[in-house]
């Protein structure tokens, strides 16, 4: 399992953005801690996903000291640290599925509720 650095900041009038300094682009929110905490597995893992179905080379993690020196760093509130499974690493693949309608229901009532897509809720519940 690799773990990566997520860089919290926090303006007066925002909410607590994360931003990872091994993943550009790779931003993400949350009203709370808590939630930024949430958002910030989401937001990494489907980046990876996303760039291992375009071809891009993951790196390595950052070691803590090089991430907290990163420019990404600068007037940050707090640092996250973000395990990434190597299930999570594997190739993205779509599937089809079949169910009662009534359960599906259910689960994206679930998912909604934990601020997460139907398929982050259904693998998270699986792998628990």
């Amino acid at each position: 399992m690799a773990s990566y650095i997520g860089v919290i900041h926090k303006d007066t009038d925002s909410e607590y953005g994360v931003s990872f300094p091994d993943f550009p682009g790779c931003v993400t929110a949350g009203k709370t801690l808590d939630e930024a905490g949430r958002m910030a597995g989401e937001a990494l893992t489907g980046h990876i996903a996303l760039g291992r179905e375009y071809g891009d080379v993951i790196p390595e993690p950052m070691p803590l000291e090089r991430a907290t020196a990163h420019e990404f760093a600068h007037d940050a509130v707090a640092f996250i640290v973000v395990p990434v499974t190597t299930i999570e690493l594997d190739k993205t693949v779509r599937i089809n599925l079949t169910l009662r309608e009534s359960a599906l229901r259910r689960i994206d009532e679930a998912a909604r509720e934990n601020r997460m897509s139907r398929s982050s809720y259904l693998v998270q519940r699986a792998l628990e």
